[in-house]
């Protein structure tokens, strides 16, 4: 198989034309599952780094600060170039063109607080490498970020990777091998399951061995197989001596049919050669499962013999299986030499390179059913077809998914893909920010490209134009977008969907320039800071603080070393860790609230009530939005909260920003010049859910019913100016009125841990006002998993508490999960919700004390 070790530039854009022949694909996986180790076996494989330093030069991370923690913090994105034999080609169901593929990996980060870089990493992808570690099984981590995926229409392919730790530390028996192997496949298919729409056009994405959709190896050691592997060497052995050269159908056809004989149960009787279905051969004798028998017991043979410094024995399976070491490998012994054994024998490139050209999607393939999921635009416009037929003579349609910082301070590379047209350097395009409307003029800038680059790791190279189907940098766009957005030559085109996280930024954390003259660079250090992370938001309070919001403690830590080193360049002081916390309401209002204007001729009625269990997530999960059809959302409401279809349908907006989990519902009858202050109202809702009235967080699952208005008949009396400060104070008047409440986020937490430290956990999540929700043991393995629920605000220091409690042998992952009620009366000062409504004012500069009912509420 002859591969070329420095593919050129224009090899690249050649095969870039060939559209059925790419694969745009992400590694995606719980964190310390190995999947930064496992892409250096593919970079190798394309000749990009020497093969005996493969697994350990962690080639995509590309950070100073990634190399020394050892964890993967941005997402890096590389192009492969592979070609696959003919007889391989024959196994690809989808269209192909000619030998040569083009690979564009995008290696992500495992750890939660990152998990913002892996939905930017999968929408601009159309498959998945989901790695998990063998040992430890499927995580919360892992679920996450398959969940993303499908909700993507991504489709996955499965590699079980540390195959080397359940050989040589745990020493698992083979049969118990394949349980564990078998198990954690059904894990992956329940979670596919759970997500996948019905009927989707997909098709069913399921893994399974037998179709070669599951690899399984060692990144570290550099090897790995499937099914499809093995099945050919043994296609090789059993034909019968001067057969025919099989066709690449035929090669095919017989290989398939041997993989399915190596998976499942099926047994295998060497005897007579031939494969069972039941475990009792002739004379009564135990079979072993086929699995066991053809593929593990060689690899186990291979491991005992150089484990065990049996010379002997090794080279004889060495020249058994053909294997040609170079002479410093012949010197090596142990370990060393294991691995570089099954290097030769099982190169892990090969094997996932074969599985991702022929199992994963191309852009022809993916595009078709992804249009209706990314584009906002009607389903038959010039835009969504060049979408659907990823066509190189359509209208150009891009999606920028994230901002990577270049070399020259200050300036980004726009890093997206092109799913219709061709970008090219000195194209003038229409640049469109998330807000855009179509027919409107913000957010929009008609501006040429400056150039465009591939982005190679750490590297990037100029190339002249990009046709659809590839990922791409862009120069000379970052002025113009903040993070994401679409870039088009077609007038009509509306905006491609903007991402939806898995984690929100409910951690902050106040910056000031230690030296007051540094503040403007602070200013355009925040800028660049929010520009370079998907997730992070920079926030200006209207006390002056610079606050940065993330997904966790570590997220944090690691932007505001970016922060100080390169965004900004000045020291800075920081302030500790909050928490944003929202405001709700736990009954109706006591009172029906009246509000007058400062003119005294306009009058507003109004009510808060709280939501119905579950309505608050429904509209933060999208299944109920503003956008929607009416009818549609009526029933829904109906259906599952009894609510008035009348009432649903005169919803007048969500909020806070048009989508937060907060309604405005109008149960007036027949009210005259309602429509006119309809605007003005909303504006008023906006503002008020924006900055509630106890510590102006924003509000959270609050119904606001507006009951009457008596306005003036003359139009000049009841303009905005009239309106919307009496709509925020009586809006105000009724959280005050509905017992008012904080909610503070919580986090899931995922603990593993050795089942002698467990003792210390329940103690530090005791103190923390954590509960454990559930504990299982991995099979096979003297881990525990602990599951808990643990508040946000009680998390600041967790890990290494945790750490010292069990002596360094805990590692747990927080999830954002959900909001919960802080007990206790946010009113009494000495209430915990009190406390921190005291300190949340002190911090934002307010006045002390939540102001009284009486500014709000007027008397008839």
């Amino acid at each position: 198989m002859s591969f070329q070790v420095n593919f050129t530039v224009d090899q690249i854009r050649t095969i870039m034309d060939k559209k059925a022949n790419i694969r745009n694909m992400s590694v995606i996986a719980h964190v310390d599952h190995g999947k930064s180790t496992l892409t250096d076996s593919l970079v190798s494989k394309a000749g990009i780094i020497a093969s005996s330093r493969a697994g350990e030069t962690r080639f995509t991370d590309t950070r100073k600060d990634e190399q020394e923690r050892c964890i993967t913090i941005k997402s890096t994105a590389i192009s492969l170039y592979y070609e696959l034999t003919e007889n391989d080609q024959a196994f690809i169901k989808q269209g192909r063109d000619g030998a040569g593929f083009l690979i564009n990996l995008i290696d992500s980060p495992g750890h939660v607080d990152f998990s913002s870089e892996v939905t930017a990493a999968l929408r601009v992808t159309d498959g998945a490498l989901v790695v998990v570690d063998c040992v430890s099984g499927v995580c919360v981590q892992t679920e996450t970020v398959l969940r993303q995926a499908i909700c993507e229409r991504i489709k996955p392919v499965l590699m079980m990777n540390k195959m080397d730790r359940a050989l040589l530390e745990l020493q698992i028996q083979p049969e118990d091998l394949y349980q564990t192997f078998q198990r954690i496949i059904e894990n992956i298919n329940v979670i596919i399951c759970t997500y996948e729409e019905q009927d989707s056009p997909m098709g069913s994405i399921m893994v399974d061995p037998i179709c070669g959709t599951v690899g399984f190896g060692s990144g570290l050691h550099g090897w790995a197989f499937t099914l499809k592997q093995f099945a050919e060497l043994y296609a090789a052995k059993f034909a019968a001596k001067g057969q025919v050269k099989l066709t690449p159908a035929a090669h095919c056809k017989k290989v398939e049919s041997v993989m399915k004989k190596m998976w499942g149960d099926m047994f295998y009787d060497a005897d007579t050669g031939k494969f069972l279905k039941n475990c009792e051969g002739a004379g009564g004798k135990m079979l072993p499962r086929s699995f066991v028998a053809l593929i593990l017991d060689p690899i186990y043979k291979v491991f005992t013999a150089i484990m065990n410094f049996d010379k002997e024995e090794t080279d004889k399976l060495i020249k058994k299986l053909e294997i040609k070491l170079d002479s410093e490998d012949k010197e090596k012994e142990g370990k060393p030499l294991l691995k570089a054994v099954m290097r030769r024998w099982l190169p892990a490139g090969e094997a996932l390179l074969q599985m991702i050209a022929i199992h994963l999607p191309s852009p022809v393939t993916a595009q078709k059913y992804r249009c209706e999921m990314i584009y906002e635009g009607p389903p038959d416009d010039e835009a969504a077809l060049g979408i659907k037929n990823c066509d190189p003579k359509g209208p150009l349609m891009m999606y920028i998914s994230k901002m990577v910082p270049t070399n020259d301070k200050g300036r980004f590379y726009a890093f997206g893909r092109v799913f219709s047209g061709i970008v090219s350097t000195g194209l003038k395009v229409r640049i469109m920010g998330p807000n855009y409307v179509p027919g409107k003029k913000e957010d929009l800038y008609m501006k040429p490209i400056q150039r465009t680059v591939l982005m190679m790791g750490r590297y990037t190279e100029a190339i002249e134009d990009v046709p659809c189907g590839n990922i791409v940098g862009l120069v000379g766009v970052d002025q113009y977008l903040v993070k994401t957005g679409t870039i088009t030559t077609f007038e009509q085109a509306h905006n491609m969907k903007v991402m939806k996280f898995s984690v929100s930024p409910v951690v902050r954390i106040a910056v000031e320039a230690k030296n007051p003259a540094d503040l403007p660079k602070l200013v355009e250090g925040l800028k660049r800071l929010s520009k370079s992370d998907p997730m992070v938001q920079c926030i200006i309070e209207e006390s002056g603080e610079h606050i940065i919001a993330g997904a966790g403690e570590l997220h944090l830590e690691i932007c505001l070393k970016d922060l100080e080193e390169d965004h900004a360049g000045i020291p800075i002081t920081k302030s500790d860790p909050v928490v944003s916390y929202r405001e709700t309401v736990s009954a109706d209002s006591s009172v029906m609230c009246l509000s007058k204007s400062p003119n005294k001729h306009n009058r507003l009625f109004m009510r808060a009530r709280p939501f119905d269990e579950g309505l608050a997530e429904d509209i933060e999960k999208g299944e109920v939005v503003p956008r929607q059809d009416l009818k549609t959302r009526a029933r829904y409401l109906a259906d599952k909260y009894d609510w008035d279809v009348g009432e649903a349908r005169k919803i007048w907006c969500f909020g806070p920003d048009g989508t937060g989990p907060n309604l405005l519902v109008d149960v007036t009858k027949g009210v005259q010049y309602l429509n006119e202050i309809k605007d003005s109202v909303v504006a008023g809702f906006q503002w008020a859910a924006k900055e509630g009235v106890l510590c102006e967080e924003n509000m959270r699952a609050i119904r606001f019913d507006i009951h009457d208005v008596a306005l003036h008949t003359d139009a000049i009396h009841r303009g905005g100016g009239q309106i919307i400060p009496t709509a925020r104070r009586v809006l105000y008047a009724c959280e005050l009125t509905a017992e008012p409440k904080l909610m503070e986020p919580v986090y899931l937490v995922e603990i593993q841990v050795p089942q002698c430290a467990m003792g210390g956990i329940y103690g530090v999540l005791t103190r923390r006002r954590g509960h454990v929700i559930d504990e299982f043991q991995v099979p096979g393995t003297p881990m525990q998993i602990i599951k808990a629920h643990l508040p946000v605000m009680e998390s600041f220091g967790f890990t290494a508490d945790l750490r010292s409690a069990t002596s360094g042998q805990a590692f747990p992952q927080c999830v954002f999960d959900h909001w919960q009620v802080l007990p206790g009366n946010p009113m009494e000062l000495t209430s915990k919700p009190g406390i921190v409504v005291t300190d949340t004012r002190k911090r934002k500069g307010l006045k002390e004390g939540i102001p009284a009912l009486d500014n709000y509420l007027d008397k008839l």
